[in-house]
């Protein structure tokens, strides 16, 4: 696990790669690699490659990177862990073509893997990872990015050089790189609290998007594929039992975390006392003949919106033998860290949970893990979030045969009633547009309330967009390559496909690497996730049962009352911090980055503002990130 950064240089521009360019790009990003760096520039500054450290497979410094094959014609920066590497290696070995340096280095395995079936060696790897690979016998950049966007790659194509990195930091570390806002990714991330792939915050810079690559040669010539979608490699479970499917799931996990054993570095568990991290935590701890580290967030109260999780979280570590570490989080301690949060974030991530998620790594790091479990993904694959039963029970609303005057009709009485603003109003104007309800398991403003809370320069500037555009093109992946375009199914591809890269994973990333800790996120394995997508709706949604297939996988395996417990997630308490300080905090900033920016409307930003709730978060985090940014 590292930072990684590099820029290449177009042909007929005056740019050329320099170590002190590329060391910038580097040690902007040093906070993910505290264990050493390393550039390497070519003779005639063509292409220019900075590396940190975050040293957990093969210390040895013959693992260190940028890594060449035997002739130096490749050249590989990679962030992130293959788990499969000894097998590739060893049928790599077999062939005779390739010499190996280091003992057991995945990033060795990934240099000759290149070299033997180029960038197809992707499809081989079971891993997370975002990667670049310089080849010089085509003189050709590549940059690619795991399946599920468990790691994230940024790129800028301008000013005659294409400069990449783990994070918008590294490129921004160029004096002439430019900073100009994108008001798409402003407005989409208006209700979808992150932008989504490939547009930034910054107008010249993109994001890969998960289970992409793009090629580049020193001509500017550009090339971009997706190699790899949920649905590639299914096998539709229509004929298995609830019982075939349960030890099937069960069965694919424990493989899943077990490969994420893999470390020549203490590894951990983030352990909320949820069906998720409990189930990690079990299956970890089997075989294993020390106890299992784990660690837990709580606050400093009982807060009615989020009851303390703790209890189930201690109980769980005790089942296990686990040595269990918690950390109490305070309004102070929020405050106190939302400097820290906008620098590491580089562009606004706005769920809360990022606080707990920063505390809990900086936890995990102290006490000497450096990589930790986490239960990403779960709810996703196997319906586990409340909302999405009834997001599901209004879209057969939606699916009877009401004729769409009777909709428009609805509109206009809710519209009538001062009820624009509201979700029933939304989900109407979804239905009567022939859209489906589900947007993402993540929504902050409707349609209707971010045209009234933009400004009048961002207004003009997105024209008639709506965020909508950004969905259309993946729901019609979805009914191209879905085996059941059930709407299940639409709701777990699509929170694959945008929330979980955009905003879960990408908060995962920044806040635990912030503080040089590794996560992995079994539940995201991408045979698991192909397994899950083989299983039927109806199986999943059996009796109405939130997670039904992954409960009755786990029973035996983690106590029944943490298994039967109502559904509670990983939250933060924002609705009774902001009628506290935070509440002033927010008030201040946004009237500040309304009045200075022009980007969203003071008036509308007050009135939403005058409720204590998550939306305050949302504007919070935008109007913090623009005063960093541009201030």
């Amino acid at each position: 696990m590292c930072g990684i950064a590099g820029v290449l240089a177009l042909r007929g521009g005056a740019f050329r790669a320099t170590d002190e360019y590329v060391t910038r790009m580097r040690e902007a990003v040093h906070h993910r690699g505290p264990d050493g760096g390393r550039n390497w520039i070519s003779d005639d500054g063509a292409v220019g490659l900075g590396f940190r450290r975050l040293a957990i497979v093969d210390l040895d410094d013959r693992a260190m990177q940028p890594m060449a094959n035997e002739d130096g014609s490749v050249r590989l920066l990679f962030n992130g862990e293959i788990y499969n590497h000894a097998s590739i290696r060893r049928e790599l070995e077999q062939t005779g073509r390739h010499v190996f340096a280091t003992d057991h280095s995945d990033t060795e395995t990934i240099v000759h893997a290149f070299e033997e079936w180029g960038i197809d060696c992707l499809q081989r790897f079971r891993g997370m990872f975002a990667l670049a690979v310089w080849d010089g016998r085509s003189r050709e950049l590549w940059l690619a990015r795991d399946r599920l966007g468990i790691k994230p790659l940024f790129y800028s194509l301008t000013r005659g050089r294409l400069a990449f990195g783990s994070e918008l930091k590294a490129i921004l570390a160029d004096p002439e790189q430019p900073r100009r806002v994108d008001p798409q990714a402003v407005y989409h991330y208006l209700s979808f609290l992150a932008a989504p792939a490939p547009l930034t915050f910054f107008a010249d810079v993109k994001k890969l998007e998960a289970g992409a690559w793009l090629r580049v040669d020193e001509n500017g010539s550009v090339e971009h594929r997706v190699w790899w979608d949920p649905w590639d490699h299914v096998d539709p479970l229509t004929d298995a039992s609830d019982e075939e499917i349960a030890a099937r799931v069960l069965e694919e996990l424990r493989t899943s975390v077990e490969l994420r054993k893999m470390s020549d570095v203490p590894v951990g568990i983030f352990l909320s006392g949820g069906i998720d991290s409990s189930t990690n935590a079990a299956l970890f701890a089997t075989g294993e003949s020390h106890a299992v580290r784990t660690f837990s967030i709580g606050y400093d109260a009982d807060y009615s919106s989020y009851p303390s999780e703790l209890p189930y979280a201690r109980r769980m570590a005790g089942e296990i033998g686990a040595d269990h570490h918690e950390r109490i989080v305070s309004l102070d301690d929020l405050i106190g860290f939302l400097p820290e949060l906008v620098r590491l974030q580089d562009e606004p991530i706005a769920d809360p949970v990022s606080v707990p998620l920063y505390f809990v790594s900086e936890l995990a790091r102290r006490n000497g893990v450096i990589v930790c479990q986490a239960g990403e993904g779960a709810d996703e694959l196997f319906c586990g979030y409340p909302s999405w039963k009834t997001h599901l029970r209004l879209q057969r609303a939606d699916d009877l045969p009401v004729p769409d005057y009777v909709k428009r009709a609805g509109l206009t009485a809710l519209a009538a009633a001062g009820r624009e603003r509201t979700r029933p109003y939304e989900f109407l104007r979804r239905g009567a547009s022939g859209q489906p309800i589900f947007w993402g398991g993540a929504e902050a403003f409707t349609e209707t309330q971010k045209r009234r809370l933009v400004g009048p320069a961002l207004r003009e500037a997105v024209g008639d967009l709506s965020s909508w555009d950004a969905l259309a093109p993946i729901r019609a992946r979805f009914e191209q390559t879905a085996w059941d375009t059930s709407h299940l199914n639409w709701m777990t591809y699509l929170d694959l496909r945008l929330r979980l890269p955009e905003l879960l994973l990408a908060r995962i990333d920044r806040m635990a690497m912030g503080v040089g800790v590794e996560v992995r996120v079994p539940f995201l394995d991408h045979r698991f996730v192909e397994l899950a997508l083989s299983i039927p709706a109806a199986a999943k949604t059996r009796n109405g049962e939130l997670k039904h297939v992954l409960k009755r996988a786990v029973r035996g395996v983690i106590p029944d009352d943490l298994i039967d417990r109502p559904k509670q997630g990983f939250r933060v308490p924002v609705d009774e911090w902001f009628l506290e300080r935070l509440g002033d905090v927010t008030r201040r900033e946004v009237a500040e980055f309304a009045d200075a920016s022009g980007l969203i409307d003071a008036t509308e930003a007050a009135r939403v503002l005058s409720e204590p709730r998550r939306d305050a978060w949302y504007l919070l985090n935008l109007a913090l990130w623009w005063k960093q940014a541009f201030a």
